[in-house]
């Protein structure tokens, strides 16, 4: 399923890839050897992918949609350098994080350096539009990051708080991804509106399947720790169900290791939320985000590029990594 998509948007990923390196590059080394160990990296690079489909679903034949979709890329990028910092991280995508290798000063000012050099390209791209819209969201993006930040190691945290920080701190840019294929196509409100609705359902089904995978995943497949967000004391919605569903003393248990943090009682902490069918609520709920996604993409023309971002919806909650 995945390849398809990949097959279709080979021409303008390479364009995307290139136009990454190109502007990573800076007169400082330690940019240059960050920047490339980032890129080295890979990633599933959806927020870029989404760019393209969204511009070709809308019918845009110009260039720029490369730029911005390398605009998004660095975006995403820099969260993931300042989220890594903020909560210790060690691995991801099955690779050593930059501040593991550099340090987090180094981590810290190189997501400066791409935030910085993702509002120059916006600038050169000349759209008060596009502008306006990744400003909006790079706030917003913050705000989730702050929000997140808020209740970890509170297990009081509730499901509709939960759900706030996922739409900001992750949807947020799916949304913006898929809008601005709409703006650069010059599509009229509604279908830019369709197809922001389509980025902000599959940016939530995309995070939620991501926290399900954190207790059901292996570390090989999911890239990173299994029991990481327990282990930072997030309580995210598997948890948040589970101690719901579980016995008084399953969610005092749960309840401690997110207050205090790390991985002493994962073994027993993974079973209750499987026995409690937290997992599967999790995963349906991802669905039903698909489902609203693909049914925005309703007020799209048919396409080969709207029938990808079709795909995409499928490929968001049936993944294993």
């Amino acid at each position: 399923m995945y390849e398809e998509i990949e097959n279709l948007l080979a021409t303008p990923m390479r364009s995307v890839d290139e136009t990454i390196r190109r502007r990573l590059q800076s007169d400082v080394a330690l940019v240059n050897q960050l920047g490339n160990y980032i890129v080295a990296s890979g990633g599933k690079r959806l927020r870029p992918r989404l760019v393209l489909m969204s511009a070709g679903g809308a019918g845009y034949t110009g260039d720029a949609h490369v730029t911005v979709a390398a605009i998004v890329e660095f975006i995403h990028t820099a969260t993931l350098l300042h989220d890594d910092v903020v909560d210790s991280s060690s691995m991801r995508r099955g690779r050593e994080t930059a501040n593991a290798v550099w340090g987090n000063e180094a981590a810290v000012l190189v997501g400066d350096f791409l935030y910085s050099r993702a509002f120059e390209m916006m600038v050169e791209v000349g759209s008060m539009r596009i502008m306006e819209i990744l400003a909006h969201t790079t706030n917003t993006i913050a705000e989730g990051e702050v929000l997140q930040l808020l209740h970890v190691h509170d297990p009081d945290t509730s499901e509709q708080r939960y759900l706030e920080v996922i739409r900001d701190k992750t949807a947020k840019l799916f949304e913006a991804a898929a809008r601005l294929g709409g703006v650069l196509a010059g599509v009229d409100a509604a279908r830019e509106q369709a197809l922001a609705d389509y980025g902000l359902h599959l940016g939530q089904a995309f995070q939620l399947i991501d926290d399900v995978l954190d207790y059901a995943a292996s570390a090989q497949a999911l890239g990173k720790n299994v029991g990481d967000d327990l282990a930072e004391g997030k309580p995210t919605l598997p948890l948040i169900l589970a101690m719901q569903r579980a016995s008084a003393a399953d969610a005092a248990l749960i309840r401690r290791a997110i207050e205090e943090g790390g991985a002493e009682h994962l073994e027993r902490i993974l079973a209750i939320v499987r026995e409690t069918g937290a997992l599967q609520t999790v995963r349906e709920r991802a669905h039903e985000e698909a489902d609203s996604a693909r049914t925005a993409l309703e007020a799209m023309p048919d396409n080969e590029y709207v029938r990808a971002l079709r795909e995409l919806a499928a490929f968001a909650v049936q993944r294993d990594y």
